[in-house]
Protein backbone atom coordinates (compact mmCIF):
# COMPACT_ATOMS: atom_id res chain seq x y z
CA UNK A 1 0.00 0.00 0.00
CA UNK A 2 1.26 3.09 -0.91
CA UNK A 3 2.44 5.61 1.97
CA UNK A 4 0.85 8.99 2.12
CA UNK A 5 2.90 12.42 3.05
CA UNK A 6 0.16 13.32 5.62
CA UNK A 7 -0.35 10.36 8.47
CA UNK A 8 -3.94 11.63 9.11
CA UNK A 9 -4.70 9.54 5.98
CA UNK A 10 -4.30 6.02 7.81
CA UNK A 11 -7.09 7.43 10.50
CA UNK A 12 -9.50 9.81 10.16
CA UNK A 13 -11.46 10.65 6.90
CA UNK A 14 -14.43 12.85 6.07
CA UNK A 15 -17.60 11.19 6.83
CA UNK A 16 -20.63 12.38 3.83
CA UNK A 17 -23.90 11.94 4.48
CA UNK A 18 -25.82 11.06 1.37
CA UNK A 19 -29.10 11.97 0.35
CA UNK A 20 -30.78 11.16 -3.06
CA UNK A 21 -34.12 13.21 -4.66
CA UNK A 22 -36.45 11.68 -6.43
CA UNK A 23 -40.26 13.12 -7.32
CA UNK A 24 -39.25 16.07 -4.58
CA UNK A 25 -38.11 13.55 -1.60
CA UNK A 26 -35.73 11.94 0.05
CA UNK A 27 -35.89 8.32 -1.14
CA UNK A 28 -34.15 5.46 -0.07
CA UNK A 29 -32.87 3.21 -2.61
CA UNK A 30 -30.68 -0.05 -3.59
CA UNK A 31 -28.19 -1.77 -6.42
CA UNK A 32 -29.10 1.51 -7.92
CA UNK A 33 -32.45 0.13 -9.05
CA UNK A 34 -33.85 3.68 -9.57
CA UNK A 35 -37.39 2.95 -10.69
CA UNK A 36 -37.98 1.27 -7.44
CA UNK A 37 -36.92 3.95 -4.76
CA UNK A 38 -39.49 5.06 -2.41
CA UNK A 39 -39.41 8.13 -0.08
CA UNK A 40 -37.50 7.31 2.71
CA UNK A 41 -40.16 7.20 5.62
CA UNK A 42 -38.47 4.31 7.97
CA UNK A 43 -35.18 6.16 9.02
CA UNK A 44 -33.99 8.75 11.53
CA UNK A 45 -36.20 11.49 10.07
CA UNK A 46 -39.62 11.39 10.17
CA UNK A 47 -39.93 13.33 7.25
CA UNK A 48 -38.74 12.77 3.53
CA UNK A 49 -39.09 16.50 2.66
CA UNK A 50 -35.03 17.42 1.80
CA UNK A 51 -35.46 20.63 4.25
CA UNK A 52 -37.10 18.96 6.93
CA UNK A 53 -35.31 15.91 6.69
CA UNK A 54 -31.95 17.88 6.79
CA UNK A 55 -32.56 19.79 9.57
CA UNK A 56 -33.29 16.54 11.56
CA UNK A 57 -30.59 14.80 10.47
CA UNK A 58 -27.70 17.99 10.64
CA UNK A 59 -25.02 16.94 9.20
CA UNK A 60 -21.61 18.59 8.57
CA UNK A 61 -21.21 17.64 4.60
CA UNK A 62 -23.74 16.54 2.22
CA UNK A 63 -23.67 14.72 -1.14
CA UNK A 64 -26.79 14.84 -2.91
CA UNK A 65 -27.28 13.28 -6.73
CA UNK A 66 -30.44 14.60 -8.43
CA UNK A 67 -31.85 11.02 -9.83
CA UNK A 68 -34.47 12.87 -12.05
CA UNK A 69 -32.30 15.35 -13.36
CA UNK A 70 -29.54 12.17 -13.94
CA UNK A 71 -32.45 10.04 -15.56
CA UNK A 72 -33.73 13.05 -17.68
CA UNK A 73 -37.12 13.18 -15.87
CA UNK A 74 -37.00 16.57 -13.97
CA UNK A 75 -34.73 18.46 -11.31
CA UNK A 76 -34.52 19.32 -7.91
CA UNK A 77 -32.65 22.80 -9.18
CA UNK A 78 -35.58 24.65 -6.95
CA UNK A 79 -34.51 23.00 -3.15
CA UNK A 80 -30.85 22.23 -3.48
CA UNK A 81 -29.36 25.47 -3.23
CA UNK A 82 -31.57 25.58 0.02
CA UNK A 83 -30.30 22.50 1.60
CA UNK A 84 -26.88 22.86 0.49
CA UNK A 85 -26.96 26.31 3.07
CA UNK A 86 -27.76 23.58 5.88
CA UNK A 87 -24.24 22.45 5.43
CA UNK A 88 -20.84 23.22 5.44
CA UNK A 89 -19.98 21.61 2.17
CA UNK A 90 -22.58 20.13 -0.31
CA UNK A 91 -21.19 17.47 -3.29
CA UNK A 92 -24.32 17.66 -5.73
CA UNK A 93 -24.08 14.94 -8.45
CA UNK A 94 -27.42 16.20 -10.57
CA UNK A 95 -26.19 14.08 -13.93
CA UNK A 96 -24.24 16.90 -15.78
CA UNK A 97 -24.09 16.01 -19.42
CA UNK A 98 -21.66 19.10 -20.27
CA UNK A 99 -19.97 21.84 -18.14
CA UNK A 100 -23.23 24.30 -19.06
CA UNK A 101 -25.24 21.88 -16.77
CA UNK A 102 -22.92 23.07 -13.38
CA UNK A 103 -24.69 24.27 -10.94
CA UNK A 104 -23.21 27.54 -9.03
CA UNK A 105 -23.93 28.63 -5.81
CA UNK A 106 -22.64 28.71 -1.40
CA UNK A 107 -21.03 25.63 -0.60
CA UNK A 108 -22.17 23.59 -3.74
CA UNK A 109 -19.00 21.34 -4.96
CA UNK A 110 -20.23 19.94 -8.27
CA UNK A 111 -19.96 16.14 -9.27
CA UNK A 112 -19.57 14.74 -12.34
CA UNK A 113 -20.17 11.19 -13.07
CA UNK A 114 -18.79 8.71 -15.54
CA UNK A 115 -22.49 7.74 -16.38
CA UNK A 116 -23.64 11.07 -17.38
CA UNK A 117 -20.64 13.51 -18.42
CA UNK A 118 -19.18 12.63 -21.89
CA UNK A 119 -16.04 13.76 -23.04
CA UNK A 120 -14.97 14.45 -19.39
CA UNK A 121 -11.63 16.74 -20.59
CA UNK A 122 -14.50 19.44 -21.33
CA UNK A 123 -14.88 20.12 -17.33
CA UNK A 124 -12.59 22.07 -15.02
CA UNK A 125 -12.62 21.66 -11.63
CA UNK A 126 -14.76 20.04 -9.04
CA UNK A 127 -15.07 16.33 -8.10
CA UNK A 128 -15.06 13.28 -10.92
CA UNK A 129 -17.29 10.45 -9.81
CA UNK A 130 -16.67 6.95 -11.21
CA UNK A 131 -19.59 5.32 -11.56
CA UNK A 132 -19.00 1.49 -10.95
CA UNK A 133 -21.98 -0.85 -12.10
CA UNK A 134 -21.28 -4.86 -11.53
CA UNK A 135 -17.64 -3.93 -10.95
CA UNK A 136 -16.86 -2.16 -14.15
CA UNK A 137 -17.21 1.53 -14.86
CA UNK A 138 -20.05 2.97 -16.81
CA UNK A 139 -20.04 3.31 -19.53
CA UNK A 140 -17.54 1.78 -21.26
CA UNK A 141 -17.10 -1.29 -19.66
CA UNK A 142 -13.33 -0.51 -17.86
CA UNK A 143 -11.66 -1.74 -14.62
CA UNK A 144 -11.95 0.80 -12.15
CA UNK A 145 -8.68 0.86 -11.39
CA UNK A 146 -7.71 1.68 -15.02
CA UNK A 147 -10.32 4.09 -15.13
CA UNK A 148 -8.49 5.60 -11.79
CA UNK A 149 -5.28 5.55 -13.24
CA UNK A 150 -6.34 7.83 -15.67
CA UNK A 151 -8.14 10.03 -13.81
CA UNK A 152 -5.22 12.28 -12.14
CA UNK A 153 -4.38 14.05 -15.26
CA UNK A 154 -8.08 14.92 -15.66
CA UNK A 155 -9.39 18.71 -14.87
CA UNK A 156 -10.49 17.30 -11.45
CA UNK A 157 -9.87 18.12 -7.84
CA UNK A 158 -11.27 15.13 -6.83
CA UNK A 159 -12.52 11.39 -7.86
CA UNK A 160 -15.31 9.56 -6.11
CA UNK A 161 -15.74 6.19 -6.33
CA UNK A 162 -19.27 4.98 -6.21
CA UNK A 163 -20.21 1.18 -6.27
CA UNK A 164 -23.98 1.77 -7.59
CA UNK A 165 -24.84 -1.88 -7.32
CA UNK A 166 -23.35 -1.66 -3.46
CA UNK A 167 -26.29 1.18 -2.56
CA UNK A 168 -28.35 0.12 0.45
CA UNK A 169 -26.63 -3.13 0.41
CA UNK A 170 -24.15 -3.08 3.08
CA UNK A 171 -21.59 -4.68 0.69
CA UNK A 172 -18.66 -2.87 -0.59
CA UNK A 173 -16.06 -3.29 -3.14
CA UNK A 174 -13.41 -6.10 -2.23
CA UNK A 175 -10.48 -4.90 0.11
CA UNK A 176 -7.89 -5.82 -2.29
CA UNK A 177 -9.83 -3.41 -4.87
CA UNK A 178 -9.64 -0.71 -2.76
CA UNK A 179 -6.34 -0.59 -1.96
CA UNK A 180 -5.64 -0.74 -5.54
CA UNK A 181 -8.36 1.49 -6.44
CA UNK A 182 -6.80 3.83 -3.88
CA UNK A 183 -2.75 3.29 -5.30
CA UNK A 184 -4.29 3.76 -8.23
CA UNK A 185 -5.21 7.69 -7.55
CA UNK A 186 -2.76 9.87 -5.85
CA UNK A 187 -5.30 12.97 -5.57
CA UNK A 188 -8.01 13.04 -2.76
CA UNK A 189 -10.37 10.16 -2.87
CA UNK A 190 -13.69 9.47 -1.57
CA UNK A 191 -15.92 6.18 -1.38
CA UNK A 192 -19.80 5.36 -1.98
CA UNK A 193 -21.75 2.85 -2.12
CA UNK A 194 -22.67 -0.43 0.58
CA UNK A 195 -20.76 0.88 3.45
CA UNK A 196 -22.29 -1.39 6.47
CA UNK A 197 -20.56 0.02 9.76
CA UNK A 198 -17.77 1.08 11.67
CA UNK A 199 -15.43 -1.58 9.87
CA UNK A 200 -15.98 -0.90 6.11
CA UNK A 201 -14.88 2.88 7.53
CA UNK A 202 -11.94 1.47 9.11
CA UNK A 203 -10.80 -0.49 6.44
CA UNK A 204 -11.36 2.84 4.10
CA UNK A 205 -9.56 4.88 6.17
CA UNK A 206 -6.41 2.87 6.75
CA UNK A 207 -6.78 1.99 3.19
CA UNK A 208 -6.08 5.85 2.26
CA UNK A 209 -9.22 7.24 1.13
CA UNK A 210 -10.16 10.69 2.24
CA UNK A 211 -14.08 10.71 2.52
CA UNK A 212 -16.67 7.85 2.68
CA UNK A 213 -20.55 8.63 1.92
CA UNK A 214 -22.88 6.66 3.57
CA UNK A 215 -26.93 7.02 4.36
CA UNK A 216 -28.35 3.29 4.85
CA UNK A 217 -26.24 2.74 7.72
CA UNK A 218 -26.90 5.63 9.46
CA UNK A 219 -30.55 4.94 9.47
CA UNK A 220 -29.98 1.71 10.51
CA UNK A 221 -27.80 2.04 13.29
CA UNK A 222 -24.46 0.86 12.30
CA UNK A 223 -22.68 4.12 11.91
CA UNK A 224 -23.80 6.97 14.60
CA UNK A 225 -25.64 9.52 13.79
CA UNK A 226 -22.91 11.66 15.96
CA UNK A 227 -20.62 10.82 13.11
CA UNK A 228 -22.41 12.33 10.72
CA UNK A 229 -22.97 15.63 12.58
CA UNK A 230 -19.28 15.55 13.23
CA UNK A 231 -18.29 14.74 9.69
CA UNK A 232 -15.53 12.77 10.51
CA UNK A 233 -14.17 8.92 11.02
CA UNK A 234 -11.55 8.11 13.08
CA UNK A 235 -10.43 4.25 13.28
Amino acid sequence: MILYANSDYATSMDLILAMDLKGGFVVHGKKGNRASYRPLTWGIAPVAEPIGYLAVMQPRYLYIADLDRISGTGSHDSVIPSCAGMVERCYVDRGCRSPDDILKGAHIINVVGTETAGDLWQYRGGMLSVDIRDGLVIPGGRTPVEVLSEAADLPFDCCLVLNITGVGTGKTLSFSLIEAIREAYRKRLMYGGGVHGGRDLDRLASAGFDGAIVATAVHKGTIPLESIREGSWCS
